[in-house]
C-alpha cells in the first residue's frame, strides 16, 4: 500500500464521501430519534462507521462475491431503506419499528443506512479506481470526525433553527432523501438490467 500523502486525492475522496454521507442533511432524523427517546451515541456512530468503512474498503468486493451479490443489488437494497426513511420524514408516519434495545437507533437507521449506507460503501469501493487506499482511509477518518462533531452538537442546530425550522428542514430533506433513493434505485436498476441482458 502506498503511504505517500497526496493532498489532492485526500481532498477529492473527502468531498465525495462528505456529499454522499451528507450527515448535516440527516440532522432532522437524528433530532427526531433523540426526541423520541431513541438516543443516538455520537461516539458509537462515528467509531462503528469508521470500522465498517475501512473493513468494506478492503473486503467489500470479496464479501459481496461470497454472498453472490453485486454492487448494484447492494445499492438497490440500500435505496429501498432510504425510501422508507424518506416516506417517514415527509408524511410523518412510522414505518420503521425500532423495537430493539435502548440505544439501538445508533445502529439502525443512523449507522446504516444514513452514514455507512449502501451508496456510501459502494462509493468507497469506486474511489479505489481514482485514489490510493491510504488517501481514502484518511478521507474516511476526516469524515468520521465531521460525523462525530455534528452528532455531538445536533441540538445546536435545533436551537439555531427552532422547532419550526427543524420541522421545515425535516420535510425538505425528506423530499431530498426521497429523490436520492429514487436516483440510486433507478441508476442501479439500469446497471443491473444491462448486466442481465
Amino acid at each position: 500500500m502506498d503511504f505517500s500523502i497526496n493532498i489532492k486525492e485526500i481532498f477529492t475522496a473527502f468531498m465525495v464521501l462528505f456529499a454522499v454521507i451528507d450527515i448535516t442533511g440527516s440532522t432532522p432524523i437524528i433530532i427526531g430519534l433523540n426526541s423520541a427517546g431513541k438516543k443516538v451515541s455520537a461516539e458509537k456512530a462515528a467509531g462503528i462507521s469508521l470500522v465498517i468503512f475501512i473493513a468494506f474498503l478492503f473486503a467489500g468486493n470479496a464479501l459481496l462475491k461470497l454472498f453472490n451479490i453485486d454492487i448494484s443489488s447492494f445499492a438497490l437494497a440500500g435505496a429501498l431503506v432510504l425510501f422508507v426513511l424518506a416516506i417517514e420524514m415527509t408524511f410523518n408516519i412510522e414505518i420503521f419499528q425500532n423495537d430493539g434495545p435502548e440505544g439501538s437507533a445508533t445502529i439502525v437507521p443512523v449507522i446504516f443506512p444514513l452514514i455507512a449506507g449502501a451508496g456510501a460503501l459502494a462509493t468507497t469501493l469506486t474511489l479505489k479506481s481514482e485514489c490510493s487506499v491510504f488517501s481514502i482511509i484518511i478521507a474516511i477518518i476526516l469524515n468520521m470526525i465531521v460525523v462525530y462533531v455534528v452528532l455531538k452538537n445536533v441540538y445546536l442546530v435545533e436551537r439555531v433553527l427552532g422547532k419550526g425550522g427543524v420541522y421545515i428542514l425535516r420535510k425538505f430533506f425528506g423530499i431530498i432523501l426521497l429523490a436520492m433513493s429514487v436516483k440510486i434505485f433507478t441508476s442501479n436498476l439500469n446497471t443491473l438490467l444491462e448486466s442481465l441482458t
